[in-house]
């Protein structure tokens, strides 16, 4: 009788046909994309540029950028708020410059700062607890696999990688105990550090980091030449200060007892206190022009159009979930993002599960198609 049990549900599991999973959305879902989700910055997409020029022979990091490359060099717009105009203009000016060669990727910024003043001295320790400088830096720009750099007014450096944004998911992401071989560093101050009697003026970081490290993450592992276009942004954090018998303390909130929160100002802003959305940064295009010796147009990539409309119905399909737990391939939920004055043409796919999700749609540009998931990663899928 044993056996015979056995048979019957062996041929009853092979009479049944496979169903194909289905996501049950229906009246559960909820039409509400008008609302934006709490991912989605609310200002407008638009990120700075700048064209990085070469420079014609070594420069020595000793944080003055004295060198007549330097010197012909262009500065960055000024830094803003990281809510940009939903904030107030920053209190000191911040600006950057950029260099390349074949072994570096060069950067200077000069700080305006009337109290200067730095703690940390342990590299690898959280520099933002003082004022500092930080640079981030995502290659490939697909919004995973990046670079944050931070040093302070002491030239104690902070390097880490990040896998995917802190938003993606609840897993580690973040590479601490990782430093940067042969990277330069050097800080000039005009004033005096840690001395809350006088009034200072500035303070600048160079920095050299090797393509050796930078490339890792490049697509391909390579330079970059001449045209190409990395996401790269800045920010500076400035705590408010008091002195008490001439040492420089944090200001301290009466309302919270706690220090008043920091400053964060950047180049490209976010939207959000957060630095940690590379679809907002900044784009350095790299030209092979020396600093000097003529100029460099920026490229209106078209291919960035359709990323940022990829980005639009992300994070509508985040909101989404949400509201459901569960995602969608039903197109009709969606406000399908409109490319104004362009000719290319957005006619994307979702392909959905109850818990991972890919949007595709045809690139503009090149033999492929873009495509975006659930954890915010954009890729380039080149049809073979």
């Amino acid at each position: 009788m044993r056996y015979f049990l056995l048979l019957l549900s062996i041929i009853l599991c092979f009479s049944c046909s496979p169903k194909e999973p289905t996501i049950e959305a229906g009246p559960t879902v909820k039409t509400t994309v008008e609302e934006k989700s709490p991912l989605q910055p609310p200002i407008p997409f638009a990120p700075k540029n700048y064209i990085c020029y070469r420079n014609s022979a070594p420069l020595i990091i000793n944080g003055k950028a004295d060198e007549n490359d330097w010197q012909k060099s262009p500065w960055t717009k000024s830094f803003v708020d990281i809510e940009g105009d939903l904030k107030p203009k920053p209190a000191h000016d911040t600006k950057v410059k950029m260099l390349w060669d074949k072994d570096y990727f060069y950067f200077y910024a000069k700080m305006v700062e009337p109290h200067i003043w730095a703690k940390l001295k342990q590299r690898d320790t959280i520099i933002f607890f003082d004022d500092d400088f930080e640079i981030f830096i995502d290659p490939d720009g697909d919004s995973h696999d990046y670079y944050e750099l931070e040093v302070n007014a002491l030239n104690t450096l902070w390097e880490l990688i990040l896998l995917r944004p802190y938003r993606a998911d609840g897993k580690h992401k973040v590479l601490n105990n990782w430093n940067i071989p042969n990277i330069k560093s050097a800080i000039h101050i005009e004033g005096t550090l840690n001395n809350s009697k006088d009034e200072d003026q500035y303070w600048a970081v160079e920095m050299a980091i090797p393509w050796s490290a930078l490339i890792e993450f490049a697509s391909p592992p390579k330079l970059p030449k001449d045209g190409d276009q990395w996401r790269v942004n800045f920010s500076r954090v400035d705590w408010t200060m008091d002195t008490k018998n001439g040492n420089y303390q944090k200001a301290i909130d009466p309302k919270t007892s706690k220090p008043f929160p920091a400053d964060n100002w950047v180049w490209s802003p976010t939207g959000f206190i957060n630095m940690h959305m590379p679809e907002q940064w900044g784009f350095v295009q790299f030209s092979e022009k020396i600093a000097g010796k003529g100029t460099s147009d920026f490229i209106e990539y078209k291919d960035e159009e359709i990323k940022m409309a990829l980005w639009n119905l992300y994070f509508q399909q985040i909101n989404l979930f949400q509201k459901n737990n569960i995602y969608t391939d039903d197109l009709n939920l969606f406000t399908i993002p409109v490319l104004e004055n362009s000719d290319c043409d957005f006619q994307p796919k979702i392909y959905a599960t109850p818990h991972l999700f890919e949007i595709v749609v045809k690139s503009c540009e090149r033999d492929g198609n873009w495509s975006i998931r659930q954890d915010g990663k954009i890729d380039f899928i080149k049809i073979m």
